[in-house]
């Protein structure tokens, strides 16, 4: 706890966008655009917060929100005149501040940073030193450099910030010794293992011709969840050879680098909104900064704006190791928004690209199953199925799914053995348990064997109705009324509106 709250002082409030008075004619645009960044319509925002920035360029409660708008909606771009035009005019504020550092990074000026921050400008303590740091890399000072990162390490609950960076800045220009000191724990105490930070490690111990070293890293670490991006790597140094280092390439991508650690602590501690803000920023200095891309794209996806989640996943080429992840993604903007068709066609199409990746197939099979498009859903389980790895509890779902397509296509002999499949893999699943032991009710056969399933679902999830309703209905069916009656007030107490429940109860209480 102590560590987040020194973090969240160093940072500061970004994104609250002040309140304002609006004048006469100011008022429709300007509350227009607040109501509709309140809502995490940035595209929206911008256009309403424009037309009110002309009635009124000096208000700067409406320059603040159009900033944070454009910053939101992809378009950093945008909102640097509006921070540059604020500034001229005397106002100033972390937000105008961050866009204006931005700026100058993006153009490698960093001299200009270092005096924007002499002159008492501040993006929040931890950003002001960061940047500062890597401002001084930009201009050759990497002694002075390495000192802002020490200094930053000795604060409360900032060291892994100073460390961290402090490591990256030293393997930008070539010292891989003292960064591998630093990421090893020689220096300071071991960082904590992050996604990131394992891959510049393994980079590193790879520029310091220890392969194997950085292999065993990779999968100490990931283990046995390595994502695409880090298996090519993984490859590429069981391969041989020195793999470059470009999770920093230049000073610009360290101040990236910046602004997505930035981002990663916000998005956990204090709100999407602050974090959208500076994964935008990272997007602005390194346009390929894959990982910043998929985190704007899933906090767009959590405010509900998945069109603008589906332009932000676009964006990640179909050569760069995270394209599926980002498909994937892009298919859940797709059908959160309704747009069911071309989900399917984006999952087709990946398929034929990727052919054998199972991921796919189950994942075009749940949203045709959900379309009720049982045949071809079994089908497209199959091929996930065909595909799977060596056999894991975790794919139970696959065969439950499937299991459902056959079921449903009266095919019970199929289901059942996906079923048993299912259960195989994971003995105790109650969704499992619960649709098959339901199932023989329906059917009137193996009531005992559907007793006992339904038992066992109901011990591991005793608070979900449509379960405990299953268990009410086969001691009714099975004659067991008193005990029916108990089970069934229990699901329509879990349950109180839906109507099949409460049908089952009024069966119950008639028999």
């Amino acid at each position: 706890m102590a560590v987040r709250l020194s973090v969240a002082l160093a940072l500061g409030l970004l994104t609250q966008a002040p309140a304002v008075l609006a004048a006469e004619g100011l008022a429709g645009p300007y509350l227009a655009g607040r109501q509709a960044f309140s809502m995490f319509n940035y595209d929206e925002a911008a256009i309403y917060l424009a037309l009110a920035l002309q009635q009124d360029p000096t208000n700067t409660a409406v320059a603040e929100t159009a900033i944070l708008s454009q910053i939101a909606r992809g378009h950093p771009e945008k909102a640097v005149p509006i921070a540059v035009q604020q500034r001229e005019r005397g106002y100033d504020s972390q937000v105008v501040t961050l866009v204006i550092l931005g700026s100058l990074a993006k153009n490698g000026d960093y001299a200009g940073a270092i005096a924007e921050l002499d002159d008492g400008h501040t993006a929040g303590p931890l950003v002001d030193d960061l940047f500062r740091a890597w401002s001084l890399v930009g201009q050759g000072q990497m002694s002075e450099a390495l000192t802002v990162f020490d200094g930053l390490s000795e604060q409360p609950g900032l060291r892994t910030f100073g460390l961290y960076h402090k490591a990256l800045a030293l393997a930008s220009v070539g010292d891989f010794e003292g960064a591998d000191a630093i990421f090893s724990g020689k220096e300071g105490g071991p960082l904590q293992a992050t996604r990131r930070g394992v891959i510049a490690h393994a980079e590193i111990l790879s520029q310091l011709e220890r392969n194997a070293a950085a292999v065993e890293l990779i999968e100490r670490v990931v283990g046995g969840a390595i994502d695409p991006e880090l298996e090519v790597l993984r490859q590429s140094l069981i391969a041989g050879g020195a793999v470059p280092f470009d999770v920093i390439r230049d000073p610009a991508d360290g101040i990236a680098e910046v602004f997505a650690t930035v981002a990663g602590v916000l998005n956990a501690e204090t709100g999407a909104l602050d974090a959208l803000t500076f994964t935008r920023l990272a997007e602005f200095l390194r346009p390929d900064y894959v990982d910043a891309i998929l985190m704007s794209a899933g906090i767009l996806e959590r405010q509900d704006q998945h069109e603008l989640a589906t332009k932000t996943y676009n964006r990640i080429s179909s050569e760069d190791p995270s394209y599926l992840t980002a498909e994937l993604g892009r298919v859940d903007a797709l059908v959160a928004s309704d747009r069911i068709d071309a989900a399917i066609e984006a999952l087709q199409q990946l398929a034929k690209a990727r052919p054998k990746v199972a991921v796919v197939w189950s994942t075009l099979g749940d949203i045709l199953r959900r379309q009720e498009r049982f045949s071809e859903a079994a089908a497209a389980y199959d091929r996930a199925i065909a595909d799977l790895p060596t056999e894991q509890p975790g794919q139970w779902v696959v065969y439950y799914t499937r299991g459902i397509c056959h079921e449903r296509e009266k095919d019970w002999a199929a289901a059942e053995a996906d079923f048993r499949k299912a259960l195989e893999l994971s003995p105790n699943q109650p969704q499992v348990l619960n649709y098959m032991g339901y199932s023989f009710l329906e059917m009137n056969t193996n009531l005992d064997e559907a007793l006992s399933m339904i038992e066992r679902a109901v011990a591991a999830k005793p608070e979900d109705g449509y379960i405990v309703d299953s268990l009410g209905w086969a001691l009714y069916r099975m004659g067991r009324y008193e005990e029916a009656v108990a089970r069934m007030e229990k699901a329509v107490e879990l349950m109180p509106v839906d109507s099949i429940v409460n049908d089952h109860l009024g069966d119950v209480y008639w028999a």
